[in-house]
């Protein structure tokens, strides 16, 4: 036990010490800006040597052939690099090579502006697409900026600061005001308000006292907090969520996967034709060595497919990005591709769709039992689980103040209830469904049929002489539940209802919820079985569980998608996409935020596909100038990135 003095104490002590923050030097602050924008830095410095070389190419060629020089060295070489990379590593050929043989063409024949120019355009379009590459890494970045490197251990009096490293389970650590706290844990003396915007998106502190839970990286608001250590620092859900963010963003959807093998083969086709077209014409048309290799350099640029390469990746993580920061976690890019097509989403009751903390409403003894004797032996049966019904039961028991005594070889009997040994014999606790028949009598049933009639999950008690009583339990459903499952309707997507509850009680909250499609009495099994059969039926169905009892139901959907508020392993682990802050309204704004991106990658491709076909058209009808085939290719790959980038906000 902590001592009840050691908050006034600890609170007394800061107030006479003052913390100092380093700010980073000039120096380091400039070298960081560069190290960030190097790819944009330089594409704009081609761009100035490439006006100084046409100012200068009035007065001297060779002085402006060497900034010309300077100019292609300095604009091409990340792509260079990247395309020689490809080509020596992986023995392809990409766009970026495409490119710079394009440019390096057009100066051998004397076509320097347009060939510098080329460089230009194509690492503008490069540091594009580099910074949604890097606004997306920033936003992890800033979350790896909240996590804490030190840790002030607290054990007998004694204050130690240690790195979050070597914290073990168990350990207090003493978390002051404005302080980010180091690990997962529970509040074990003192209450603060807690900013969690960094876990779950809401910007609303939420309110700690002593036994509530806390995150590592949240902040901590006015109050001193010792906390228990629950997770070391590789398990806390900060690290986890920071691992899923990156995983995501690395993940390549199924549509990008084939446009780089498209783009592979398509760059051979590309490099074979262009050869065709400069060895060809002399020969067969009688054309000169320089129109040839002109109109073969003209096709190579117009021809390369950047904007195409460039439609969906910059989107993509735009779109991730954008609802990471809002506490919606996708797993990957090809999850938000299958929840646009999403024709159904299946929500579990407990705790989804309804709070999850039922309350005992009714206790009806039976068999001579008293009131406290049913609910003592139910109560210290249900201890041991940790079922959202069985915590109510032990709740109830608490609050009366009756002693409870652990059970022996508990079994759990999935989705009906639990089996255990208690005070020398076997008791069983759950559904009424799995009452024996010449146990369930006239009266038992009628009072069954009552409580459910008034929408309320039934219990039933039994030992292997008769059944002891019933409880009756009750749950909230959750206030955004109406509007969540609106917004979902209204984007023309049907909505149905997955639970184990009794078929009574999950049609009143069905109603309540306004949905249509309900399915009772499964069990996880069961779940499994009706998801596949919704797939037949509709096609891509999301389901929505807590990831524990539904993980077998949300690794069978298209998109299963977790509640991960509670932070539970399995729904990070199981779910492609986990609401950290459990607003199921949110899954309405991903389904949207999946269509739209999906809108704008076809946008991209449609408009990028239409310009290389005008332009080669162009270019073999009536032929068209270098620059104008660099402005049309290049511009359209910058205006497919800015297309992508409008998901950022």
């Amino acid at each position: 036990m902590l001592k009840t003095s050691s908050l006034n104490t600890v609170e007394a002590r800061m107030k006479d010490k003052s913390s100092s923050v380093h700010a980073p030097s000039s120096k380091q602050s400039v070298y960081g800006f560069f190290k960030r924008y190097a790819e944009g830095i330089a594409a704009l410095a081609s761009g100035v040597l490439i006006a100084i070389a046409w100012g200068i190419g009035h007065f001297t060629e060779a002085g402006s052939v060497i900034i010309y020089l300077l100019a292609f060295v300095i604009g091409g070489f990340v792509k260079g690099r990247e395309g020689l990379h490809t080509l020596i590593n992986e023995r392809d050929l990409d766009v970026n090579l495409l490119m710079i043989v394009a440019a390096v063409g057009a100066a051998s024949i004397g076509y320097w502006t347009e060939g510098a120019v080329l460089i230009f355009i194509f690492s503008l379009s490069g540091a594009l697409e580099s910074y949604t590459t890097e606004r997306s890494k920033r936003d992890i970045s800033s979350l790896m900026d909240l996590k804490p490197e030190t840790a002030i251990r607290y054990y007998n009096g004694t204050e130690t600061e240690i790195s979050i490293e070597q914290l073990e389970i168990g350990d207090i650590v003493l978390v002051k005001p404005g302080e980010r706290i180091p690990a997962d844990g529970v509040v074990r003396e003192g209450a603060s308000s807690i900013n969690q915007s960094s876990i779950t998106g809401e910007s609303i502190p939420v309110d700690k006292a002593a036994g509530d839970d806390v995150y590592a990286g949240t902040l901590n608001g006015q109050g001193a907090l010792f906390i228990e250590v629950t997770k070391r620092s590789e398990s806390t859900l900060f690290a986890k969520i920071i691992r899923l963010v990156q995983e995501a963003q690395s993940e390549k959807p199924v549509s990008q996967m084939f446009i780089e093998r498209f783009e592979r083969i398509y760059a051979r086709s590309i490099i074979v034709i262009t050869i065709l077209l400069i060895v060809a014409p002399p020969f067969l048309l009688g054309r000169t060595w320089n129109e040839t290799l002109y109109k073969a350099m003209v096709f190579l640029v117009v021809a390369s497919p950047c904007a195409l390469v460039a439609s969906i990746m910059p989107a993509m993580l735009s779109a991730i990005s954008n609802s990471a920061r809002k506490g919606v976690l996708f797993k990957g890019g090809a999850h938000l591709e299958n929840l646009a097509r999403i024709k159904v989403v299946a929500f579990d009751k407990t705790g989804t769709l309804t709070n999850g903390q039922p309350i005992v409403t009714d206790l009806i003894p039976l068999d001579g039992y008293s009131e406290k004797d049913m609910l003592q032996a139910a109560a210290s049966i249900e201890s041991l689980s940790e079922h959202p019904l069985a915590k109510a039961i032990v709740q109830e028991a608490k609050e009366r103040g009756i002693r409870l005594d652990w059970p022996s070889e508990l079994q759990s009997l999935s989705g009906w209830g639990v089996q255990a040994e208690w005070r020398g014999d076997t008791w069983r606790i759950g559904k009424p469904i799995m009452l024996e028949h010449e146990l369930l009598t006239e009266e038992l049933e009628s009072v069954i049929d009552r409580l459910e009639e008034q929408g309320k999950t039934v219990t039933i008690i039994h030992n292997t002489r008769a059944v002891v009583g019933v409880i009756a339990l009750q749950d909230s459903i959750r206030e955004q539940a109406k509007q969540a499952i609106a917004e979902i309707k209204r984007l023309g997507i049907e909505v149905a209802m997955l639970t184990g509850d009794q078929k009574k009680t999950a049609h009143k909250i069905a109603r309540e919820a306004g949905i249509d499609l309900v399915f009772a009495e499964l069990l996880p099994e069961d779940k499994v079985t009706l998801i596949r059969e919704l797939k037949q039926t509709y096609g891509h169905i999301a389901m929505v569980g807590d990831g524990i009892n539904d993980a077998p139901a949300l690794a069978t959907s298209t998109v299963g998608i977790a509640m991960g508020g509670a932070g539970s392993d399995a729904a990070l682990e199981t779910a492609d996409l986990v609401l950290m802050n459990d607003d199921i309204e949110s899954i309405a704004a991903a389904i949207a935020l999946g269509k739209r991106t999906r809108t704008i990658i076809k946008q991209n491709m449609l408009f990028a596909a239409a310009v290389i076909a005008c332009l080669i058209t162009a270019n073999f009808m009536t032929g068209i100038a270098l620059p104008l085939g660099v402005v049309g290719h290049e511009g359209s790959t910058i205006l497919v990135i800015l297309n992508g980038l409008r998901l950022l906000r």
